[in-house]
């Protein structure tokens, strides 16, 4: 048998409260394999883990409904598991089917953005719930769709088919990150004002989305929300959009395989990589 909690059995013997651990989890590049898979091994790790109490929250800049998805697909139906969506834009509570937090960019902001993106030449998109917002199909919104496969809208004017403001909007540029850095740097003094950050993903994927969320600030608000301590909260991730959650969490763990700026941000670094279990058996050794 597998023991996940760093509990000594004379602590049970003695009734004293045993310690329960919450862990944010990043998907791409972390709890997804290279197949973008929870493996066997993970999930029989995860299994064991919330069979003792603990919980997990799925943290990623995903849709609602692609997290779903993936929750649907490896099994992921965990007691008292939350989902942090939009770059924790979003926060949802998978056994009460309910949102507890929203943060959302207006409508004016999202004008702004896909004007400034397009006069660029960046592939840009928003979301309508968990559809997709695009002017046109192109080659990054096929790369997109890949992992994300996410019903689509078309349209030159994203702010003319949303009937409510949207959680985040997405840049991509398959082919230049420089062009990216350089649509972060020209936007910078506009996003200060108007409170947008501005987070990379991965080489590809520029972030958009209120700096009131983020995950670090998700990691704060669900803690706070179940009252759990903070100091017993786990976050793994790969991607400099999971920095905030590595440092607001009680122990940052990046991936053997995350960014090096990931990895100085943390407070543990994984042995293994996200394609060889990193996150269980760092589970396995420290939990």
């Amino acid at each position: 048998m597998i023991f996940l909690r760093g509990l000594k059995l004379t602590d049970e013997m003695n009734g004293k409260r045993a310690i329960m651990y919450i862990l944010f989890t990043d998907l791409d590049g972390t709890l997804l394999n290279n197949q973008s898979r929870v493996s066997d091994f993970t999930k029989k790790v995860l299994d064991q883990f919330t069979g003792k109490g603990n919980r997990v929250v799925l943290s990623s800049g995903r849709a609602l409904d692609s997290i779903k998805e993936v929750v649907q697909e490896n099994g992921l139906h965990y007691p008292g598991m939350y989902i942090s969506a939009f770059n924790g834009s979003l926060l949802y509570d998978c056994e009460q089917d309910k949102m507890i937090m929203e943060h959302r960019l207006s409508f004016e902001a999202v004008r702004y953005l896909q004007q400034k993106a397009e006069e660029a030449g960046i592939h840009i998109q928003s979301y309508k719930q968990s559809t997709i917002v695009v002017k046109e199909k192109d080659d990054a919104l096929n790369f997109y769709c890949i992992k994300n496969k996410l019903p689509i809208i078309y349209t030159e004017d994203f702010v003319s088919v949303m009937d409510e403001e949207p959680c985040k909007m997405l840049a991509i540029d398959m082919k230049d990150h420089d062009r990216l850095v350089r649509f972060v740097r020209e936007t910078q003094e506009w996003r200060k004002q108007n409170h947008i950050q501005a987070l990379f993903s991965n080489q590809n994927y520029l972030e958009l989305f209120d700096d009131r969320s983020g995950k670090g600030n998700a990691v704060r608000f669900l803690c706070e929300y179940l009252g759990e301590t903070i100091e017993n909260a786990y976050a793994f991730g790969d991607a400099p959009n999971d920095i905030s959650m590595l440092e607001a969490a009680g122990h940052g763990v990046a991936m053997r395989n995350a960014d090096m700026e990931v990895k100085l941000a943390a407070d543990h670094i994984t042995e293994y990589d996200n394609d060889q279990d990193g996150l269980a058996r760092f589970c396995l050794t420290h939990l």
